[in-house]
């Protein structure tokens, strides 16, 4: 039996991997995707630690940065750990051959890993390599993680975790090549599937597949979630597309303007405080744009040349000569699987979580840039060796197939049934729903309609299904499922987002537009055991 089973191959995944490899355990690695396609990729700017390469910086004051984004809906002691392990994360990840930009040092010969400031930092203080940052970390972890011969099964969708009695006992997958559902047991169980951004369909930086699947599973599972109204959205996507244009950007010194070509805000501000003062101007009636063309075409091209590529791929604009044209989308998930300080699940022993799908509740209600391939680094190392020192320590009991037949004729009766609702138009309805009642501006009156159409939908599911009723490569049936998940994900964030009455980070309330600690500094939790629709 597999002593560590990793469900998610993203740099959390990957970590964690390595981790609980080098401590002597053995780990397969099971993604729905292929590692090098993770969210990871899509993080561009820097990853956050105190190194001091740049002037002066701390950890006190990276701690300080990250609870003050927070706004004080964190568990301090997690970040400490984070942002104190942070050097050591750099140093590790700069030993595997991740290639960061250097600058020199005043000793000849010397160059230091190059850092710039990100919004909401008191320092430069993320470590980049050029605007590729996340993805060069990914192929660097994934290429570590061949040479060290841990073992990966791509294209296999998860469909449940395996509990019983409390404990997990490994997990039931689709093997999206083949139709075939397949049970693997293991002692020991890590979640690293990413966050829930694919809820705001067509309005989200997240690839389409960032549908929460590990976090539907753990509430399936009767595990917990937590914090799930917080949702960040970046200040800064393209207009036509909603693709990312990094922080960076600004960080370099990068402007927003409006139509007037004015200035109108701190562009290094806190992520929900610039986003509100875009969505201030579009109120207006006020067009945004990022300005760049004052850094120069040949800065432009050493430090941000994905960010060149893009605009001119997607958006027929060169920023070396023209305004970039963007707005605000959904980008990150604060909340998701309430883990312990061990990263262990709420509710399911043996079963940890990493990364975005969980909440190590040190981003609270906002995340500071930069934080987030810190913490996959940081806590996915935790994770790996946790999971396996549950596994060395804990008697573990081959488990029944009882949830892989469950599965079966789940997906049976999906084959059998004829869908009369056609579950794609659903999902373009559900992503403008959420952009609009569920954004960066709420009140109670339009969290209420988009709780309504939830349910009404979860009502309706029944009448859905699937046109393509081949087993092999049946995106058709991924995408349902996918679906499905965002469903049961989307009633979580709304009535959390109902229940706060206060504005607190990326929640913003209109009627509500103070912090309320006497009532609100607190963690909305759900927990249920929930069967498919």
């Amino acid at each position: 039996m597999i002593d560590v089973l990793i469900i998610g191959s993203g740099g959390a995944g990957l970590t964690a991997a390595l981790s609980a490899k080098d401590v002597g355990a053995s780990v397969l690695v099971v993604g729905k995707a292929y590692p090098t396609n993770s969210q990871t990729s899509m993080a561009q700017g820097g990853i956050n630690a105190a190194l001091s390469n740049a002037g002066d910086d701390t950890v006190d004051a990276h701690i300080a940065d990250t609870i003050k984004s927070a706004r004080g809906l964190c568990d301090e002691e997690m970040v400490q750990t984070m942002c104190s392990d942070a050097p050591h994360a750099i140093a590790w990840l700069d030993s595997i051959g991740v290639p960061f930009s250097r600058v020199e040092t005043e000793e000849i010969g010397i160059k230091t890993v190059a850092q710039r400031q990100m919004g909401g930092a008191s320092a430069k203080r993320a470590c980049y390599a050029q605007d590729y940052t996340g993805l060069k970390i990914l192929h660097t972890l994934y290429d570590t993680c061949l040479k060290h011969g841990i073992d990966f099964l791509d294209e296999h969708y998860l469909m449940s975790l395996v509990v019983e009695n409390g404990c997990v006992k490994g997990a039931t997958f689709l093997d999206i090549r083949t139709g075939e559902l397949k049970q693997i047991d293991a002692k020991s169980v890590i979640i690293a599937t990413g966050g829930y951004g694919g809820l705001y369909h067509n309005y989200t930086t997240n690839m389409t597949g960032a549908t929460g699947d590990g976090i539907a599973a753990v509430l399936r599972a009767g595990g917990a979630v937590s914090d799930m109204e917080f949702v960040q959205f970046h200040p800064t996507a393209l207009k036509k597309s909603s693709i990312l244009i990094s922080e960076s950007a600004r960080g370099e010194g990068g402007y927003l303007v409006n139509s007037k070509n004015e200035r109108f805000t701190d562009e290094l501000g806190p992520r929900d405080v610039v986003a509100r003062a875009i969505f201030e101007q579009f109120k207006q009636a006020q067009e945004v744009f990022l300005d760049v063309r004052h850094l120069g075409e040949g800065k432009l091209m050493e430090l941000l040349p994905q960010e060149v590529a893009l605009c001119k791929l997607h958006e027929n604009v060169d920023p070396a000569k023209e305004l970039i044209p963007i707005k605000p989308v959904a980008h990150y998930s604060m909340g998701g699987i309430d883990v312990n300080h061990t990263m262990e699940v709420d509710g399911i022993k043996g079963c940890f979580a990493v990364g975005e799908c969980s909440n190590a509740k040190v981003h609270g209600a906002n995340r500071l840039g930069g934080n987030s391939l810190l913490e996959i680094t940081a806590f996915g190392k935790r994770a790996g060796e946790n999971a396996f020192k549950y596994a060395s320590s804990t008697s573990v009991q081959k488990a029944t197939d009882a949830q892989l037949q469950q599965d079966k004729t789940y997906l049976e009766n999906l084959y059998a049934q004829t869908p009369t609702v056609n579950f794609y138009d659903k999902r373009e309805v559900l992503g403008k729903l959420f952009y609009e009642k569920v954004g960066i501006v709420r009140n109670n009156a339009s969290l209420n309609e988009a709780l309504d159409y939830i349910n009404d939908t979860q009502e309706a599911i029944a009448t859905m299904g699937i046109e393509d009723k081949s087993k092999t490569n049946n995106t058709n049936l991924t995408d349902f499922l996918e679906f499905a998940n965002t469903i049961l994900l989307s009633s979580t964030v709304v009535s959390a987002a109902i229940a706060r009455d206060e504005s607190r980070g990326a929640h913003y309330k209109e009627e509500f537009t103070q912090v309320d600690d006497e009532k609100f500094k607190n963690h909305i939790v759900f927990q249920w055991k929930k069967e498919r629709a």
